[in-house]
């Protein structure tokens, strides 16, 4: 495989899981309490926590999740139930929204690197279904030779394209939330989170129906 036609076969797949634009209002969000530094700092960081774990899925997640003793229909029912229980809750933050802010004007001291990772990267950035996805695809590469290391770079590269566009969207969060105003934001903040939360459900589904299959073939 070339790395042209890795890049191909990544890239759409990891770019629509991930799906930046839509998690950069997911992103506003949870932010709304912090200054302008502050969220760059945090889509920076936020995109190189998302570039870790999908070279770190895409790379090793099969063999851990072997080491383990993990199947990938445990991973996706975990992390489905943990995306789903995460959209539940943003689904409920208006109700909310006030005491948050206060309590982050409040007490700000490390607020930030406390929420880069979980949950702005891990579930609403690079959550399970990413996950899946890039275990999937790495456990597609070829055994070895220049299939290997073109599907190597190929799939890399796809990986640092869409931890890019993660940066350079939510560095836009705020201005995108600023154009569309308080309701529009707001409206479109509780949508994303009900996608999300749908997501979250499907990912669920399909790791049960993983699991109902794997008993039924060998009884068939």
């Amino acid at each position: 495989m070339t790395a042209t036609a890795a890049f191909l076969l990544a890239f759409p797949a990891l770019f629509s899981i991930v799906n930046p634009i839509g998690a950069a209002l997911i992103f506003n969000e949870v932010t709304a309490g912090y200054d302008h530094a502050e969220r760059a700092w945090l889509s920076a960081r936020v995109s190189l926590y998302s570039l870790a774990v999908i070279l770190g899925a895409l790379w090793g997640g099969a063999y851990v999740l072997n080491f383990f003793g993990i199947s990938l229909a445990a991973l996706r029912i975990a992390g489905g139930t943990v995306v789903a229980l995460r959209a539940w809750d943003l689904l409920n933050a208006p109700e909310r929204q006030e005491a948050r802010k206060t309590e982050q004007a409040e007490s700000r001291s490390g607020r930030a690197q406390d929420v880069a990772f979980f949950p702005l990267t891990m579930p609403f950035t690079a959550g399970p279904g990413t996950m899946s996805v890039a275990v999937t695809l790495g456990a597609e590469r070829p055994a070895s030779g220049l299939g290997l290391l073109g599907f190597f770079l190929g799939a890399t590269a796809a990986a640092v394209a869409v931890a890019l566009s993660v940066w350079v969207v939510y560095r836009s969060a705020e201005r995108i939330g600023g154009l569309m105003g308080e309701t529009g934001r707001r409206t479109f903040s509780r949508l994303m989170a009900f996608l999300l939360l749908c997501i979250g459900v499907q990912i669920v589904l399909t790791g049960i129906l993983d699991v109902v299959a794997s008993v039924r073939t060998p009884l068939g």
